[in-house]
């Protein structure tokens, strides 16, 4: 297919904010009502939640794959299953947290999941700051690897060290049986 211009000349308005509203704020967040221009020239409003944590570093947060090698054993990926409050109900998520001031995103990865989880890891690689929910927040997150070597000796019993009010159950699944056992557990 031929990519062609819009023949409506309306769809040609550029986007852009007008103007933001602060609504509520707490802790962690704050809700704003934001006023935009669509293409077609006309103002909208949208209600974004906003992160008040960014203090300068390239993300809020660390979201960590965690990839659990032990010798004659699968790869497994550890995650943690928690009540979220929000869901009204418990959820299969990857360890993840806030980046702390002055901390780096591999840091920040590997502080959360020895917290999280108790295993103790290398960084493999990142991703560039992505934000997961773009429609309702500006929070921004990057994607950190992590291996963990299990036959050491840190990592065959780890004991997670959670922060007040953290409550969290550690699972490791095989790669290659995640999908598959996802249903079951949650």
């Amino acid at each position: 297919m031929d990519n062609q211009e819009p023949t409506d000349s309306s769809q040609n308005t550029k986007q852009f904010i007008i103007s933001e509203e602060l609504t509520a704020e707490g802790k962690w967040v704050k809700l704003e009502k934001t006023s935009y221009m669509d293409p077609t020239g006309k103002t909208r409003t949208w209600e974004t939640v906003k992160r008040t944590t960014r203090r300068g570093q390239s993300a809020d947060g660390v979201t960590i794959i965690p990839v659990l090698q032990r010798t004659l054993h699968y790869e497994c990926i550890v995650l943690v299953k928690q009540f979220r409050p929000p869901l009204g109900g418990y959820c299969l998520e990857f360890p993840a947290g806030l980046i702390d001031d002055n901390e780096s995103p591999e840091a920040a990865a590997l502080r959360e999941l020895e917290e999280e989880t108790g295993y103790k890891g290398d960084v493999a690689e990142w991703s560039p700051a992505v934000s997961m929910d773009p429609g309702l927040s500006n929070c921004t997150t990057h994607i950190v690897t992590v291996t963990i070597n299990g036959d050491e000796a840190e990592n065959v019993r780890p004991k997670p060290k959670p922060g007040d009010g953290e409550f969290t159950e550690v699972i490791s699944l095989p790669k290659n049986e995640l999908l598959k056992r996802l249903e079951g557990i949650v």
